[in-house]
């Protein structure tokens, strides 16, 4: 009787909790091609995002924590291997491509993560994909390869074509990360796990800039580019995170990431207003097919990766 009631109650709240994360994780994006108006460059950018995420960041790993034995070795080694794969590296490299391709592009190649995580079970697990995950996979490819190529002509093509490599490169970290997460994740649980692994990607991004760049670098860049990177950090970094799993422990995983699906839209859309990018019949045919190329994968069975967890991509 009580879970009879508690389920409907749950389900509005989480389904509304699980669309606003997407779209603020959408608004990363955006955020970043603001901050390149200004004069960034891309190491000085993500410094700043993971200088002021990292206190929160480190306040959930302690929240996380309470009550809970000390981490082992082989614990943070895997924490910290997980922290430069899937936070560090994938981020930087997503930052690093946003420079030379539209926003509305960006969000489409990330949105391919589950097939490559299905590819690389296969490859590492020899694990079978199934007749109807192929069609999504080849759905949802030739989606982002018509947005692609439309954008090849529009702006310069080594540009774009670059910047693309550099996106999905950062999607194949991200599925690495996602691919060797499930035993970590089922022994430390996901807010310890994505609290630690998040710390240690801030200090990464910290670290990086102190190495390749003089300190006056970060005190010159432009006020607006200070308030945007504090804006990323709490709105579409941390808010995020928190609002998914929130979702999932309300509506569940397979439901919460149906939900996402409103991000490349609100990706495109916040990039034609804000932004003022292009949106052809082109961008939006591109993208009908990669959101449906990727609802018919899922619909198909599950990709290998974190077991029972929804993969929370906080790039």
């Amino acid at each position: 009787m009580s879970s009879s009631n508690t389920a409907p109650t749950n389900l509005l709240p989480g389904l509304a909790l699980a669309g606003l994360g997407a779209i603020a994780f959408s608004g990363k994006a955006i955020i970043v091609k603001l901050a390149y108006r200004h004069g960034v460059d891309a190491v000085t950018l993500i410094m700043y995002r993971m200088l002021f995420a990292l206190p929160i960041f480190a306040v959930m790993a302690w929240w996380a924590s309470r009550g809970k034995p000390p981490l082992t070795r082989e614990d943070w080694i895997a924490v910290v291997w997980l922290g430069f794969t899937g936070y560090y590296l994938a981020s930087f490299l997503d930052f690093a491509g946003l420079a030379y391709i539209t926003a509305s592009l960006e969000r489409l190649i990330l949105y391919l993560n589950p097939t490559l995580v299905l590819l690389m079970g296969w490859l590492m697990y020899r694990r079978k994909a199934t007749r109807i995950q192929m069609v999504g996979m080849a759905i949802s490819y030739a989606g982002v390869l018509l947005v692609f190529g439309h954008e090849l002509q529009i702006v310069a093509g080594v540009q774009t074509a670059w910047g693309a490599a550099l996106v999905f490169a950062s999607a194949i970290s991200y599925a690495v990360y996602l691919v060797y997460s499930g035993q970590v994740v089922q022994r430390l649980g996901s807010l310890r796990l994505v609290g630690l692994a998040t710390s240690v990607a801030c200090i990464c991004c910290i670290v990086q800039f102190l190495l390749l760049r003089p300190i006056d670098v970060a005190l010159s860049v432009a006020p607006q580019v200070i308030w945007l990177s504090v804006l990323n950090a709490t709105l579409c970094t941390a808010a995020p995170v928190l609002m998914v799993m929130m979702a999932i422990e309300r509506v569940g995983s397979s439901m919460a990431s149906q939900m996402g699906m409103v991000g490349p839209m609100s990706t495109i859309i916040m990039g034609v207003v804000i932004l003022g990018e292009p949106f052809t019949g082109w961008i939006a045919v591109g993208t009908v097919l990669v959101i449906a190329g990727i609802y018919v994968f899922t619909r198909g069975g599950r990709p290998a990766a974190a077991v029972g967890v929804k993969p929370i991509r906080d790039q």
